[in-house]
């Protein structure tokens, strides 16, 4: 008795982890969640690679844009961990799940890029970097990075 108990046992821990992740692409579902990274050192998110807050810039404005934690893909499919870069210019972080909007001050990198020129009038300017999922929609306030820089008169 006791060892068909045991048996029992072992191939109910056998087939529960042989099941789904959670973080498994599945056709149909949507995804939210963000992976985390295993090292504590570097924090996954977005980051500008050559802008931080508070730089004194000359227009055009070269963004390097850079990722921890996830993949830069193309739009067009969602896949886990996965995304690409939006910069909204002068404006905030799109909430999780909502889609970026596409107009003149949100900018879409579909095509995976992670270099862009931006030509901004002198001033003050915020720029928010904004990942996204396969189909715009956006990760969240965690993956997202705003930053303030000035523009001098060239």
């Amino acid at each position: 008795m006791k060892k068909s108990f045991f048996l029992i046992t072992c191939a109910l821990l056998v087939a529960t982890s042989c099941g789904r992740s959670r973080n498994e692409n599945v056709q149909g579902a949507e995804y939210t969640a963000a992976p985390a990274l295993a090292s504590s050192e570097e924090q996954s998110g977005v980051f500008f690679v050559n802008l931080k807050d508070g730089d004194k810039v000359k227009s055009p404005v070269i963004i390097q844009m850079g990722v921890r934690g996830m993949s830069v893909e193309p739009a067009g499919k969602v896949s886990v961990g996965k995304g690409h870069h939006h910069i909204i210019i002068d404006g905030a972080f799109i909430n999780n799940g909502q889609t970026v909007p596409m107009d003149k001050t949100h900018l879409h990198f579909g095509k995976g890029q992670t270099t862009d020129t931006l030509k901004l009038a002198p001033g003050h300017h915020s720029l928010t970097l904004q990942f996204a999922n396969g189909v715009h929609d956006s990760y969240g306030k965690d993956w997202s990075k705003t930053i303030t820089i000035t523009v001098l008169n060239n």
